[in-house]
């Protein structure tokens, strides 16, 4: 089986941002540059998720994901503010492929059945955010990470394949943007324990991180972010575009420097590596 990376665009406004625990979002440029890139670089999917949904109860995503469709050519998975069959069919119909739901499914977890049932297990992923706390319990937060939900997720993700979920992605908030790889206990816990496939999300620092999650995680897919966006934002111009209003634009004003912690990479060179160690990929 190939192993899919898939490059995570975490969206507030008509932005591309990324932080740190999931806070402190920084502008990075456009979702639409980085979008094409991705796919020209050999992107197996693109995961769009709204960062700022659950703050305004709904999905923002529609006219980016309209847009991004008639595009590019891999499945694009939505996430963010989805709340019911109606929101995820609306989502559906404007292009995304599969959808991703968190805080709506902890809340009642028969959406998930329903979903299932009403668009195929295939097309619905549950997001398991979590912490780790200091007895080794992993907790299900909600809300892009904001709220605790005191549920175990390794409890949660067995209950999410069962109700019909198709995939699960699994991100440390712990780990998340820090660059200092993900938490290999956590996702290796819950994919060994269910039988639909993991993706892995949150701490990528280098190539390395990303073979370790595949080998000793036992991560059938892996989410991106740091590497890839960092690594493309140094050098584009982004000369049609205005930022004079967009929050924190300190790394678009200043030299652009990638953090120290963050080995910027493309997705073919990512892929070159996994199958230089014999992970399998499409090329």
């Amino acid at each position: 089986m190939y192993v899919r990376i898939i490059p995570r665009l975490d969206i507030k406004g008509p932005n591309l941002v990324k932080g740190i625990h999931l806070e402190g979002l920084r502008v990075l440029g456009k979702p639409e540059h980085f979008a094409r890139y991705y796919y020209e670089t050999g992107a197996d999917e693109l995961l769009y998720v709204d960062a700022v949904a659950s703050l305004y109860g709904r999905n923002s995503l529609l006219n980016i994901i309209q847009k991004t469709s008639k595009e590019i050519f891999v499945p694009l998975t939505v996430g963010g503010g989805l709340r019911s069959v109606d929101d995820i069919r609306t989502v559906l119909r404007s292009g995304a492929d599969k959808v991703s739901i968190n805080t709506a499914a902890i809340h009642r977890p028969e959406l998930i059945r329903e979903a299932a049932k009403t668009f195929g297990s295939s097309t619905i992923v549950v997001s398991i955010e979590a912490i780790r706390r200091p007895d080794g319990f992993y907790e299900c937060y909600t809300d892009y990470g904001r709220e605790k939900s005191g549920m175990d997720a390794l409890h949660w993700a067995l209950r999410a394949a069962e109700l019909g979920a198709g995939e699960l992605l699994v991100t440390s908030i712990d780990r998340e943007g820090t660059g200092k790889g993900f938490d290999l206990e956590l996702t290796r816990r819950i994919a060994e324990s269910v039988p639909i496939p993991v993706i892995a999300s949150g701490g990528a620092g280098n190539i390395e991180h990303i073979r370790d999650v595949i080998t000793h995680g036992s991560a059938d897919a892996v989410s991106v972010a740091s590497i890839l966006h960092y690594n493309y934002a140094k050098n584009e111009k982004y000369s049609d575009a205005d930022f004079s209003e967009e929050g924190n634009i300190e790394f678009l004003r200043q030299k652009r420097t990638i953090p120290s912690e963050i080995q910027g990479a493309s997705v073919s060179e990512i892929k070159e590596d996994l199958v230089k160690h014999g992970i399998s990929c499409r090329t």
